[in-house]
């Protein structure tokens, strides 16, 4: 078990990090798929407080893949049956992901899925997991930074303490990620 730091005095929202690159349940597109996910955590006392944009971004490592899909939420959760710490939030969004035809046992990293939700920060904790806080690899992800930026200009890096601004900056200019137009939200 990691040791946990806790943040400073004062409001620290939660946020999660949304992907996907396939049908889901029923043929579901990308789109539907995040929004059923969402409106199912209501059910379980986990509020979606804001929504970014979705981003279309290629797969990683590159591949014959389809493109994924992206998004950042700030989630409240609320009530007797939210999860009350990390390790139980991340424990519900696994549960969400198979719920709606995540794939883990057997799969390869990187490989396609329905449904990704990865807790990328939970209250400004730091932790060395389980769960890893803040997700270790978000730093350096156009598709979670450019829509964490959308809904969280004011946000920065629990250890590092950079802005979402100057992190966002410091991404190559070929990371391939793209708000995509509300018109056309996959």
């Amino acid at each position: 078990m990691g040791v946990t730091a806790q943040p400073a005095a004062g409001p620290h929202p939660i946020y999660v990090a949304v992907g996907g690159n396939l049908p889901g349940p029923g043929g579901s597109t990308v789109a539907q798929t995040f929004a059923e996910a969402a409106a199912w955590l209501g059910t379980v006392g986990v509020e979606s407080v804001e929504r970014s944009s979705l981003y279309v971004s290629p797969a990683w490592p590159p591949s014959d893949q389809p493109d994924y899909i992206n998004a950042v939420w700030q989630i409240e959760p609320g009530g007797s049956s939210a999860p009350g710490s990390a390790g139980a939030l991340m424990e519900l969004l696994h549960a969400v992901e198979s719920r709606f035809g995540r794939q883990r046992e057997g799969a390869a990293a990187n490989a396609p899925r329905t449904l990704d939700l990865d807790l990328i920060d939970y209250r400004g904790q730091v932790s060395a997991g389980p769960p890893i806080l803040p997700h270790p690899r978000m730093d350096t992800r156009a598709f979670v930074l450019l829509p964490l930026a959308e809904i969280a200009p004011g946000w920065r890096h629990p250890v590092t303490r950079r802005t979402v601004a100057d992190l966002v900056a410091a991404l190559p200019p070929d990371h391939g990620c793209v708000r995509l137009d509300p018109g056309n939200q996959a």
